[in-house]
């Protein structure tokens, strides 16, 4: 019999032929002819269903249809399915940059529903691999990226220079902490362990010019991402002035009401820091050739609130004094009076401007009185262009917040107010100029 196994008999049970190890089921002769009638019947059952739905898969869709589809498509945009990418909170890798992305408003926010307002994941948008090749000159893209560098303010384990104790004063079981002059215990692995560093390099940034780099010393309470670049906007003050600068600005204490200034506290430490960040500006430029340049470059320091503690250490200490060609304060002068006295004193090509409010004005005051001593003029507005030399305090009235200095302070957007009328002095030409057309 075909198809039957000879490893299982053969069992007779209504006419059916049935054998269990069989590939099929076999038919007596008498009834054959009538089971190929019940066969055609059941397969006819099988694809009438199916003539069916394909009848209806080729008719026009209905006005309820239409009317569902409408609903459910409602808010799936474009800006819904690919919304604007933010930092993550992570160390990005070597193949990973970021683009600079305009923040949405606040009644945008508002309009969308609490599920579309999630964070979105970081997108991956360039590589800057060896491997792949450089972009032409015409291709190269405004680039704001997150790089962890070893010489940045932390992780830092040595001491504090005002005490000569260990930065890391507090212990609880093996965790280290350090407590701040308010008195409250940050600690090291939650405040005092990002070493990343913002840097951003303007589409219109061009090597071959005369450039600058500008150094940011955030203030207290903040982070790269929230506050640097999306609340403060100092990449995009920098690509708005048209000035040919780079910035760079380390994270120092995370969200934290301290101004600790970690490795730049230390002698040299902040050469080592732009030594080290040469060649990574020189990558996200996108001609790793171009570090030498970038190590040569002319550097402005810009500090705000408790950014004055770095920035006073590196002006004294930082071991590049001959490359500081401009130091900025944004309602800065909290202390260390006599580091800036002496940078201005002994850098009399370079140019020092203090924006103060109330909450400064006694300490700017004063400093302003040590300077005078010295012979040093001051001047106390922001009128005409910055020279070698020039020493500028301005006050602003009670209505400038200091939450908001540094995008209101006497005029919108102080920093990018400040590159233009540095580059606007034809004697800080070659320190840095504005482009007249977009280019590398």
């Amino acid at each position: 019999m075909v198809g039957a196994d000879p490893k299982f008999p053969t069992v007779e049970r209504g006419g059916w032929a049935i054998s269990p190890g069989a590939a099929y089921r076999t038919l007596k002769p008498p009834v054959r002819a009538g089971f190929r009638r019940w066969r055609w019947l059941a397969m006819a059952s099988l694809f009438v269903p199916l003539s069916f739905v394909l009848v209806q898969c080729g008719k026009a869709p209905s006005a309820g249809m239409l009317a569902a589809n409408s609903q459910a498509s409602v808010g799936d945009n474009f800006d819904d399915r690919f919304p604007a990418p933010y930092f993550s909170d992570r160390f990005p890798t070597e193949k990973e940059s970021f683009l600079q992305r305009e923040v949405p408003s606040q009644r945008t926010a508002r309009a969308e529903p609490a599920s579309a307002r999630a964070e979105p994941a970081s997108v991956r948008v360039a590589s800057i691999s060896p491997t792949l090749n450089l972009p032409r000159a015409t291709e190269r893209e405004e680039l704001t990226r997150l790089v962890s560098m070893k010489s940045s303010a932390f992780p830092y384990f040595g001491n504090n220079p005002r005490s000569d104790a260990p930065f890391l004063d507090t212990a609880k079981g093996e965790r280290r902490g350090h407590r701040s002059y308010g008195g409250r215990v940050y600690w090291q692995d939650e405040t005092y362990n990002d070493s990343r560093v913002l840097m951003h390099v303007p589409e219109t940034f061009d090597v071959r010019k005369p450039g600058v780099i500008v150094v940011f010393f955030h203030g207290n309470g903040a982070t790269l991402e929230r506050d640097v670049r999306d609340r403060q906007m100092v990449p995009q003050q920098i690509s708005d002035s048209g000035v040919n600068a780079v910035l760079l600005a380390p994270q120092l204490a995370v969200d934290a009401a301290d101004s600790s200034a970690g490795k730049f506290w230390q002698p040299g430490g902040f050469k080592r820091f732009m030594t080290e960040s040469a060649d990574h500006l020189a990558r996200l430029y996108g001609n790793p050739g171009s570090a030498r340049a970038f190590a040569n470059m002319p550097i402005v320091i810009v500090g705000y609130s408790g950014g004055f503690l770095p920035t006073a250490w590196s002006l004294d200490v930082g071991g590049v004094n001959n490359r500081v060609r401009g130091v900025f304060l944004l309602d800065a002068v909290y202390g260390e009076l006599d580091k800036f006295a002496g940078w201005i004193e002994n850098n009399r090509s370079g140019f020092f401007v203090s924006a103060y409010t109330r909450y400064t004005k006694r300490h700017d005051q004063e400093l302003i009185a040590m300077l005078r001593e010295k012979g040093i003029t001051v001047g106390e507005d922001m009128d005409g262009p910055l020279r070698p030399g020039s020493v500028v305090f301005i006050e602003t009235p009670d209505g400038v917040t200091h939450r908001d200095y540094v995008t209101q302070a006497w005029t919108e957007h102080p920093v990018k107010d400040v590159l233009l009328k540095m580059a606007a002095t034809p004697s800080l030409t070659r320190v840095a100029s504005a482009p007249s057309s977009p280019g590398r």
